[in-house]
C-alpha cells in the first residue's frame, strides 16, 4: 500500500519534468529563426491604415535581421555567410528602393512589422501613390528617426508645414528620399509606435481617413481576415486587385466575361527548409465549376527519371477556346504555349482530345505523356496526324507492342539525292491500364522496364500537401530557372538584392485547385528550392 503514493509521486515529477521539458524546448523553438517555418499569418496594425481598394499591399511581418538569422541556420555549414550576406543585401536594397538607408536610418530602431502599399492604379495619368508603414520597437526611436527624416531635408533647403489632421501632427514639404529627386512627402507618427511615410499630405490623409472607417480599411475586411485565418502561417502578407495582378504580377485579373469574375488575390510567404513556400488564395465573387481531382497513384506510375512532371486533370477542358471556362482562361494560354514548344504535334493533339486524367513528363529522352487506355480515341488521332502525312503502324521494340507515327521525307546526302528517311510524330503502348504515348522509342522502353522512379519530382510533390489537386507540376533547377528569369516581380527582387538569384534556384512545385464547397476562391501552392 506505501508504494502507491511513492509511485504516484514519481508519476507527478515525471510529468512535470516532461512539462517543463516541453515548455523549454517551445521556448527555444519560438526564438529560433527555425520557428518562422510555423509562424501564424496575422494582419499587422499598419493594415488599419490601408484602403481596400489598395491596388498592392505588402505587410512583411519579421524584425530586419530574422531573414539572415534564418538563411544562415538553414544553410551548409561552408555557406552561411554568403546565405545571410545575400539576405542582408535584399533587406537594403528593398528599403534603399523605398528610399531609405537601412543601417543609419532604421536599423536602431524599426521592430517587427513594415507595410507598403500602393494607391494608385498601375497606368493611372498621376504620380504613383503610396505609403510606407514602419513599426517601432520603442516610442523614442521612431520620434528620434522623424526629426532625423525632417532635419536633413529641411538642411537640404526642404520647406516644411507642421499641420494637424483628425488630431494627429502632421510633417509635409517637398524634400528627397535617398537617391532620388525633391517629391512631395508626408508624415505621421501613430501613439509613439507606427511611423507614416507618405508620397503626398494627400495620401497621407487617406490613410488617415480609412484608419477612421471600418467599412474602408483592410484591418476590418471580414472578407481579407477569413483569407487570412484560412491561409494560417507565414512571414509575408500580400494583397492585390485586377489591375495590379495583370501589370505588375503578370498574373490574369480577370476569369470569365462577366465583371463579377474579377478575382483578387491574397497571398502568404514562409520560409520552409532552403527555400520558400506560397499560399495563396485568388478570391472569386461567383463560384467556380470544379475540375475533377487527379487520382492519386497517377504520378506513382511514372517510372524513369524527370525533369518536370506535370499532372492534368482534365487537359480537353483546359484548352477549349470555343466557350472557355475560367479554368481554360487561366490555363488555357500556358498549358498551349508549353505544347506548341514541343517538337511534334502528337502531344497537343493528345492532351486537346484527352479528358483525363494525364501525366506529362520531361526526361532526357523527350516527352511523356500518360492517359487512361481508352483516353484519348485513335481514331481522332489518325485523322489529324493523316492531314499532316503521318500514318500509323505497329512496331516491336524489346519486347514492347507499340504504335508508331510515321512519314517519310527525302533527305538528300552527297551521292544519292534520292534518300529517304523516316520521321516520327510519336508513339504509344500499353502498360498496366495506362496508355504511353512517347517522343521516341527510349523514352517508352524506360518507362517499361521501370527502374527509376522520379524520386525528386515526387517528393516536390508530396511536399505541397494537395494530392488530389486538379493541377500539379515539379520541375527541376534549370526548368524552374528559364521560367523565373522572365517572371517581372522575380526579376525586381533580383535587382533589389544586387545580385543575380537565378542561378540558385534548385527546383519548383505548385499545384492549383478550387477552395472551399462553394469553391468561391483558386487556391495556389507553390514551393522554391534553392541550392544548398
Amino acid at each position: 500500500m506505501k508504494a502507491r503514493p511513492f509511485l504516484a509521486a514519481v508519476l507527478a515529477a515525471a510529468i512535470a519534468l516532461l512539462s517543463l521539458g516541453a515548455t523549454g524546448w517551445w521556448l527555444l523553438w519560438q526564438r529560433s529563426p527555425l520557428g518562422l517555418q510555423s509562424q501564424r499569418l496575422e494582419l499587422p496594425l499598419a493594415a488599419r491604415f490601408v484602403p481596400r481598394t489598395a491596388p498592392l499591399s505588402l505587410h512583411w511581418l519579421l524584425t530586419p535581421d530574422q531573414p539572415a538569422a534564418y538563411a544562415r541556420a538553414v544553410a551548409a555549414p561552408r555557406q552561411r555567410r554568403q546565405a545571410a550576406a545575400a539576405a542582408d543585401r535584399l533587406r537594403d536594397g528593398a528599403f534603399a528602393a523605398a528610399g531609405l538607408d537601412y543601417a543609419t536610418e532604421l536599423a536602431p530602431w524599426l521592430g517587427r512589422e513594415s507595410s507598403f502599399a500602393l494607391l494608385t492604379p498601375p497606368g493611372a495619368s498621376e504620380q504613383p501613390g503610396w505609403v510606407l508603414a514602419l513599426r517601432s520597437r520603442d516610442g523614442e526611436g521612431a520620434r528620434r528617426f522623424l526629426q532625423r527624416f525632417w532635419q536633413s531635408r529641411s538642411l537640404a533647403g526642404t520647406d516644411l508645414q507642421i499641420s494637424s489632421y483628425r488630431g494627429m501632427g502632421l510633417i509635409s514639404g517637398r524634400g528627397a528620399l535617398l537617391g532620388q529627386d525633391p517629391q512631395p512627402l508626408a508624415t505621421a507618427l501613430i501613439n509613439d509606435e507606427l511611423v507614416l511615410i507618405a508620397s503626398g499630405r494627400g495620401v497621407l490623409e487617406q490613410a488617415l481617413d480609412v484608419s477612421q472607417i471600418d467599412e474602408l480599411n483592410q484591418a476590418a475586411s471580414a472578407p481579407l481576415q477569413q483569407a487570412v485565418a484560412r491561409l494560417g502561417h507565414g512571414v509575408a502578407l500580400l494583397t492585390a486587385r485586377p489591375q495590379a495582378m495583370e501589370q505588375w504580377l503578370g498574373l490574369p485579373g480577370q476569369l470569365g466575361d462577366e465583371p463579377g469574375a474579377a478575382v483578387e488575390l491574397v497571398a502568404a510567404l514562409s520560409p520552409a527548409s532552403r527555400g520558400l513556400q506560397l499560399d495563396a488564395l485568388t478570391q472569386l465573387r461567383e463560384p467556380l465549376a470544379a475540375l475533377p481531382a487527379v487520382p492519386i497513384a497517377l504520378p506513382q506510375q511514372l517510372q524513369l527519371p524527370a525533369t518536370s512532371l506535370a499532372l492534368l486533370s482534365e487537359p480537353a477542358r483546359l484548352l477549349e477556346t470555343s466557350d472557355p471556362d475560367p479554368w481554360a482562361q487561366l490555363l488555357g494560354p500556358v498549358l498551349r504555349g508549353a505544347l506548341e514548344r514541343l517538337p511534334a504535334s502528337l502531344p497537343a493533339l493528345v492532351a486537346a482530345e484527352d479528358h483525363g486524367p494525364l501525366l506529362w513528363a520531361q526526361s532526357g529522352d523527350g516527352w511523356l505523356l500518360g492517359t487512361q487506355a481508352q483516353q484519348p480515341p485513335l481514331e481522332v488521332l489518325d485523322a489529324a496526324l493523316a492531314s499532316e502525312g503521318y500514318s500509323n503502324s505497329p512496331l516491336q521494340s524489346h519486347g514492347l507492342t507499340l504504335q508508331a507515327w510515321t512519314k517519310l521525307q527525302s533527305k538528300p546526302v552527297k551521292g544519292n539525292p534520292d534518300q529517304l528517311q523516316a520521321q516520327l510524330a510519336g508513339a504509344r503502348s500499353l502498360q498496366g491500364g495506362w496508355a504511353w504515348w512517347g517522343q521516341g522509342l527510349s523514352v517508352l522502353n524506360q518507362q517499361d522496364e521501370g527502374r527509376h522512379a522520379p524520386a525528386e519530382r515526387l517528393e516536390q510533390l508530396e511536399s505541397l500537401g494537395t494530392p488530389k489537386a486538379p493541377v500539379q507540376w515539379a520541375m527541376d533547377g534549370p526548368t524552374a530557372q528559364q521560367l523565373l528569369a522572365v517572371w517581372q516581380p522575380w526579376r525586381l527582387v533580383s535587382a533589389l538584392s544586387s545580385s543575380e538569384l537565378t542561378p540558385l534556384v534548385d527546383g519548383a512545385a505548385l499545384s492549383l485547385e478550387g477552395d472551399g464547397p462553394s469553391a468561391r476562391a483558386l487556391r495556389l501552392r507553390g514551393l522554391l528550392q534553392f541550392k544548398g
